[in-house]
């Protein structure tokens, strides 16, 4: 069976597949195919690709292969029937995407739908993999654009107070981003709606910001839930407060499949000093800073530095592609049977858990999205294609 690596489009500079994943897929019965300079943008040279086992090829022969591997959705006009296709797609969002898929008979695996409860869907978890290192380069980000240092600094010309940083949101990409600050000698508050976010902010150098009358803001798959607009009022209005004395300020907060919150308003921005940075690492899906613009970095009248970088995963592109490749062939492996693609209607990481287990998610049903020109049955909330 044959297996396709995509060059992705000049936007990305993340890679599927590295080489170091070559030979465990070749072990499992698959022929893997690369398109010509599909690692250049990440620091993987065809060289290493052909060292490791795989064949460089054109893209129209990677498209050909059984098995294509992506981290983009491809355009309708590269779907083919038979394609076995696995990619970030994002279906809730982008369900016109779906559709192509099943007018082309194409069987779509979105790794990120992946049922992160289960213990062994960690492995494949490529949620997990990129927020991590997108919340790492997030404070990195805003440690080079502050106009002062981050550390505690006792010179002979005096001391410099540490700067102040405010994580809002401590999920993956929170908590790696609050124990980033704290290694950088910042002092650090973080936010959070659920419950459980307090030990686990503590637990990594931060301090919890408590806003008054807090529940258990957590769905059945882990993610937090959107918030009616008062309580989303009186968290902005708390968190914002700590936030107006601080130097670096990065947002976290994403709604699976929805636009992303507003937890810095408008109002709040005026309200920080100057020189203040904002990190928004939701810029691509509308941004949690009502001031953000997509992919700019600009200075407000006030002075405050708004960094809309998207795409933050794709910055450190050697490491992100190494674990995104891991993710997905620890995926693959799973579904190679002597060199063949098993598609098994028990496996809980294609099709969900069942109704009434302890990991079973309503409106999740797992990785495969379609296949035969027909949707999962259990995704029950593509409601553009539903």
């Amino acid at each position: 069976m044959k297996l396709g690596v995509l060059l992705e489009p000049d936007d990305e500079n993340r890679v599927a597949i590295v080489p170091g994943s070559v030979k465990k897929l070749m072990k499992k019965g698959l022929e893997i195919f690369v398109e010509s300079g599909a690692g250049n943008k990440s620091n993987y040279s065809d060289s290493e690709y052909l060292n490791a086992g795989a064949t460089i090829c054109t893209r129209d022969e990677a498209l050909s292969c059984e098995i294509v591997m992506s981290i983009r959705m491809l355009d309708s006009n590269q779907l083919r029937e038979g394609m076995n296709l696995v990619c970030v797609a994002d279906p809730f969002r982008h369900p016109e995407k779906i559709q192509s898929c099943l007018t082309s008979k194409v069987t779509l695996f979105s790794m990120d739908m992946i049922p992160r409860r289960l213990s062994r869907a960690q492995s494949m978890d490529v949620n997990s993999s990129q927020d991590n290192l997108a919340g790492y380069k997030a404070v990195l980000l805003g440690a080079s654009y502050v106009p002062r240092g981050i550390p505690m600094m006792t010179t002979s010309a005096g001391t410099v107070k540490p700067a102040k940083v405010v994580i809002m949101g401590s999920g993956v990409a929170g908590l790696q981003a609050i124990a980033t600050a704290k290694r950088l000698g910042a002092i650090v508050y973080a936010s959070d709606v659920r419950k459980s976010a307090a030990e686990q902010i503590e637990s990594v150098g931060g301090r919890f910001i408590e806003v008054e009358g807090m529940d258990d803001f957590e769905d059945e798959s882990g993610y937090a839930k959107p918030l009616t607009p008062e309580f989303i009022k009186k968290v902005n209005d708390t968190v914002c407060e700590v936030a107006s004395e601080c130097d670096i300020i990065v947002t976290t907060a994403r709604i699976f499949g929805r636009p992303a919150p507003i937890t810095i308003p408008a109002s709040a921005v005026s309200s920080f000093k100057p020189g203040a940075v904002i990190v928004d690492m939701n810029a691509d899906v509308g941004g949690n800073c009502e001031l953000t613009k997509p992919g700019e970095i600009y200075t407000t009248d006030n002075g405050v530095i708004i960094v809309g970088t998207s795409n933050l995963p794709g910055t450190l592109a050697t490491t992100s592609s190494m674990l995104y490749s891991n993710n997905l062939t620890t995926f693959i492996s799973s579904i190679i049977k002597e060199g063949e693609l098993i598609i098994s209607e028990d496996d809980d990481i294609l099709f969900g858990s069942p109704e009434g287990s302890d990991f079973h998610v309503p409106g999740m049903g797992g990785v495969l999205i379609c296949r035969d020109g027909k949707l999962n049955d259990k995704q029950t909330k593509l409601g553009g294609v539903m």
